[in-house]
């Protein structure tokens, strides 16, 4: 299958670009019925000659040239109505009958403040073109009616709030909210781009409009994305302001699985400048080695490194609540855990050549004692919880004599 993508430098066409070619390649193995050939990328500094050429190959077409930014209003009609003129004409005088899909925009509704919009009129223009192309050619037409996007590489200052919030947090610019309760819906790049794939997989969500609004619809005239996210610019800012502090609390938000708060995290690290890719931890160092706490999370404890000196004993406490995990991953340790009130001792020794977890259990004095006389240990620990320095659940307690010296 070759695919001509249209737009193919823009934020959608970049994004999809790649994904084409992760296929081709080999490199994306998730979709292993889908089969492509080559990838056709036209874009503005493209000839007419070459678009006709790729109408003559192409098995499958995703328009995404648009004008959405022009100098003139007059730009939208020929960037938008015009050029998907130019690309059907093509098509058709290629004999070429593939699928095709256009990208659109909510704005075609031309309903509440998208009421008298140019950009929108354009963009219900070439809707009615490619229907009505479809019709007369038996071709089939996938429309769909995008919302306000984000992800990685979408241009910042130009028509995306998220991009230019992301841009200027990420580089200490100023930022302007004139109404926090704005709200917005938005669709992930990486959403978009995955029923782009189903839609060449013939799985596409159908819908009609009611309005703004997509209903479901299997039999419906248009295409969309079911997953989008309404949120306010107050809230979105109010993250990208926890994010921005992430080198100094070390605390990440929640992200869970399919929220916007992950979309919207990947989307602000993809505008870091060089100077914060990298930042310092604050090692707490003294004559028996190190401690250094690395991450932390809102709801899910904290991740630390200990660095122990050949010979030296760390720990010896106990916690009521607070459970750990200790994960040697250089080294030869052994770990040792006495139950409170009691002299049963249980001992794990355990290194970095096979990377082991041990529970140091609630209630249980435990240490840590590096083997051997010349290299460091090196602990990854998690903690169930932050640290409250107000009330820290720790206890000073030796396991036993041995390793009681250090």
């Amino acid at each position: 299958m070759k695919i001509l993508v249209t737009g193919a430098n823009g934020f959608v066409g970049k994004n999809l670009v790649c994904a084409l070619q992760n296929i081709k390649d080999g490199k994306d193995k998730t979709r292993p019925n889908l089969k492509i050939e080559e990838v056709l990328c036209y874009d503005v500094d493209s000839t007419a000659e070459q678009l006709n050429a790729y109408c003559k190959q192409a098995d499958f077409v995703f328009n995404l040239a648009g004008v959405n930014r022009p100098k003139d209003n007059s730009e939208f009609a020929s960037g938008n109505y015009g050029f998907a003129d130019r690309l059907l004409g093509a098509l058709k005088s290629n004999d070429n009958k593939c699928p095709v899909m256009l990208s659109s925009s909510i704005q075609a509704s031309l309903e509440g403040r998208f009421a008298g919009s140019d950009y929108g009129k354009s963009k219900l223009a070439a809707e009615d073109l490619f229907f009505k192309y479809g019709e007369e050619n038996g071709v089939k037409v996938y429309v769909y009616r995008f919302p306000n996007l984000f992800g990685k590489w979408c241009r910042p200052n130009y028509n995306s709030a998220v991009a230019t919030f992301c841009n200027n947090m990420a580089n200490d610019l100023p930022i302007t909210v004139n109404d926090r309760n704005t709200e917005l819906e938005l669709l992930y790049i990486d959403d978009l781009v995955c029923a782009m794939l189903d839609l060449l997989e013939g799985k596409a969500t159908k819908c009609d409009y009611d309005g703004t609004t997509p209903v479901k619809n299997e039999h419906g005239k248009y295409c969309y994305v079911p997953v989008t996210h309404k949120v306010t610019l107050g809230e979105i800012f109010d993250l990208l302001e926890k994010f921005r502090a992430q080198p100094q609390t070390l605390t990440v938000p929640e992200i869970p699985k399919g929220s916007f708060e992950k979309r919207l995290y990947s989307t602000y690290l993809s505008y870091l400048p060089e100077s914060k890719v990298k930042f310092s931890l604050k090692m707490n160092s003294d004559e028996r080695g190190s401690f250094t706490e690395l991450l932390k999370t809102e709801k899910c404890g904290q991740f630390s490194v200990n660095i122990s000196k050949p010979g030296i004993t760390k720990g010896n406490h106990w916690h009521n609540s607070k459970w750990e995990f200790f994960i040697v991953v250089s080294g030869h340790a052994l770990i040792r855990e006495r139950k409170i009130g009691t002299d049963e001792v249980m001992e794990f020794e355990v290194s970095g050549d096979k990377i082991e977890a041990v529970h140091m259990l609630p209630g249980y004095a435990h240490n840590i004692i590096n083997l051997s006389d010349t290299e460091n240990l090196v602990t990854l620990m998690w903690a169930n919880e932050m640290l409250d320095v107000n009330n820290p659940d720790t206890y000073r307690e030796y396991v036993s004599d041995y390793g009681k010296d250090n």
